[in-house]
């Protein structure tokens, strides 16, 4: 079955930066669109960055210049490099791929507090 495997959240200070991994399995993963959602509390979920089979990368407004989406596809990963974190950055994040249907990995808590 699929499986999407998130890890790397935490806290970290404002400025601060993190990287979140999503290894997947189930999928023939180097043709996959990867993304990467989050959630904030009392917010609904929205797309963050997504890249394309080619490498093409997609991001919202809010992250341009400050995140980047990559793909390992000899480790079925896809990672997320998060810098100059700001508190409006805290949420649940989500890596999410369509392969027929829908799939979800479980959500890795960024907080970024002083």
């Amino acid at each position: 079955q699929v499986q999407l495997v998130e890890s790397g959240g935490g806290l970290v200070q404002p400025g601060g930066s993190l990287r979140l991994s999503c290894a997947a399995s189930g999928i023939i993963f180097r043709l996959a669109v990867m993304n990467w959602y989050r959630q904030a509390p009392g917010k609904q979920r929205e797309l963050v960055a997504a890249i394309s089979s080619g490498g093409s990368t997609n991001y919202v407004d809010s992250v341009k210049g400050r995140f980047t989406i990559s793909r390992d596809n000899a480790k079925n990963t896809v990672y997320l490099d998060m810098n100059s974190l700001k508190p409006e950055d805290t949420a649940v994040y989500y890596c999410h791929t369509t392969w027929r249907v829908d799939y979800w990995g479980q959500g890795t808590q960024v907080t970024v507090s002083s």
